[in-house]
C-alpha cells in the first residue's frame, strides 16, 4: 500500500534515485529511521526530530557523466551497479536552471571529451551562472576556444574548468552565504541544495548563538563560519586551501562580520588538540562521509560547552557521537535534513553540551 507510481520516466534504469516508488509519508519515516537505527547500533538513545523534507527541482549541484559518441553525447547518471550511462533529457531533483542547460553540457562534453571513455562534469548553479568542472577531459585547442565561448554565452555558463584549472571564465561563479558573497573555486564543494543549506545553518547558528569564540572544523567555503561570524569570532579550519581562501576573502569583503581567520590543516592527519580547542566556547564540525573519529576524540577531551556535529553519514556520525558521549557530552537534539531526495542519504545535525 505504500508503493506509488514513480514520477520519473528513467526510474528503474537510472541509478540516481532509489525510492521514487515510496509514498511521501513512509519515505520520510524511512529516512528518519536510518538515523534512529544508526544511533541505536551505537547504543545511543536520543530523541530524533521529524525530518526536514526536500522538494523536487531544488538540487543545484550534481555530478553528471558524459560519454561522447561521435556526433552524439550520452549525458546522465550511471545505471544501478553498472558502468553504463543512462542518457537523460530531464531530472526531477535538479533545478530547472541546470536541466535547461543539458544541451550546453552536451556541447561542452563533445568539445572537451577524451579520445576514449567518459568524463565527469560537476555542474553547480550559482548566482552568476553555472559552473562546469570537468574531470578526465581534454583541453580544447586554440581553434575551438571561440566555439567554447559561444556555447557558454548561449547556455549562460559562467566558467568551465578542467581538473581544477579554469579553461574559460565569462563570470566569476558566486554564491551568497549569509551576508557574504563567496567566489567559488573551480569544482568547489557546495551543499547540494540551498534549502538544505539554510536549514543546516539555521540549526548550527541557533545552537551556538551564545558562543563568542567558535571553531568550525571542515569549514569548506564557509557554510557555517560566515554565518557564525555575524555574532562571534570564528576560526575556520579546512584542508582545501582554495575553499578556505574563498571563505576568508568573502569575510574580508563583508561589512558587519566579526573576525574570521582561516587555518589550512588536514584534520585527519593533524586533528586540532583538546588543548587548542579549549580557547573556544563553541564548535561545529562537518566532516566527509568517513567521519572524524580522531578529531572527535580530541573534542571529547576538551572543555568546549557546546558542540554541533553535522554529517551526511548516520553510521559514522553515530560512531563519533559515541566518542563524544563517552567523553562527557550529552545529546540535546538530533535533526535529520533531507538534502538528497529519493536517495538513501541523509544529512543530520546533532547538538551536544558538556555535562
Amino acid at each position: 500500500p505504500d508503493r506509488v507510481e514513480a514520477p520519473c520516466p528513467y526510474f528503474g534504469t537510472c541509478g540516481g534515485c532509489a525510492v521514487q516508488h515510496l509514498a511521501a509519508d513512509p519515505y520520510l519515516a524511512w529516512k528518519r529511521d536510518l538515523v534512529v537505527a544508526a544511533l541505536s547500533a551505537r547504543g545511543i538513545d536520543a530523541p530524533v526530530a521529524p525530518i526536514v523534507p526536500a522538494a523536487p527541482g531544488t538540487r543545484r549541484r550534481a555530478v553528471l557523466t558524459a560519454l561522447p559518441l561521435g556526433r552524439t553525447v550520452h549525458l546522465g547518471y550511471h545505471a544501478r551497479a553498472s558502468h553504463a550511462i543512462v542518457d537523460i533529457d530531464s531530472c526531477l531533483v535538479l533545478t530547472p536552471g541546470l536541466v535547461e542547460r543539458f544541451p550546453a553540457f552536451r556541447d561542452i562534453a563533445r568539445m572537451m571529451g577524451p579520445k576514449k571513455g567518459p568524463l565527469r562534469m560537476t555542474v553547480t548553479e550559482t548566482d552568476t551562472g553555472v559552473d562546469v568542472a570537468i574531470e578526465d577531459g581534454a583541453e580544447p585547442d586554440a581553434a575551438r576556444f571561440a566555439a567554447l565561448a559561444e556555447i557558454m554565452q548561449r547556455g549562460r555558463i559562467a566558467r568551465v574548468s578542467l581538473d581544477g584549472r579554469a579553461v574559460m571564465t565569462l563570470a566569476e561563479p558566486v554564491v551568497r552565504i549569509g551576508r557574504a558573497r563567496v567566489a567559488l573555486p573551480p569544482g568547489g564543494f557546495l551543499q547540494a541544495t540551498a534549502e538544505a543549506e539554510a536549514a543546516l545553518a539555521g540549526l548550527v547558528v541557533e545552537a551556538l548563538s551564545g558562543a563568542k569564540r567558535v571553531i568550525d572544523l571542515f569549514s569548506g567555503a564557509g557554510t557555517f563560519a560566515l554565518r557564525l561570524a555575524e555574532t562571534a569570532s570564528v576560526l575556520a579550519v579546512e584542508s582545501d586551501r582554495a575553499l578556505l581562501a574563498a571563505c576568508v576573502e568573502a569575510s574580508n569583503h563583508t561589512d558587519g562580520l566579526k573576525a574570521l581567520k582561516g587555518e589550512a590543516r588536514d584534520l585527519f592527519t593533524f586533528p586540532v588538540s583538546a588543548k587548542e580547542l579549549d580557547r573556544f566556547d563553541g564548535l561545529v564540525f562537518d566532516p566527509p562521509r568517513a567521519g572524524a573519529g580522531d578529531q572527535a576524540a580530541e573534542i571529547a577531551k576538551s572543555k568546549i560547552p557546546t558542540v554541533v556535529a553535522v554529517s551526511c553519514n548516520p553510521a559514522t556520525l553515530a560512531r563519533d557521537l559515541r566518542i563524544l558521549i563517552d567523553g562527557g557530552y550529552a545529546i540535546e537534539r538530533v535533526v535529520p535534513v533531507d538534502q538528497f531526495l529519493y536517495a538513501p542519504h541523509i544529512e543530520v545535525v546533532a547538538v551536544l553540551t558538556r555535562r
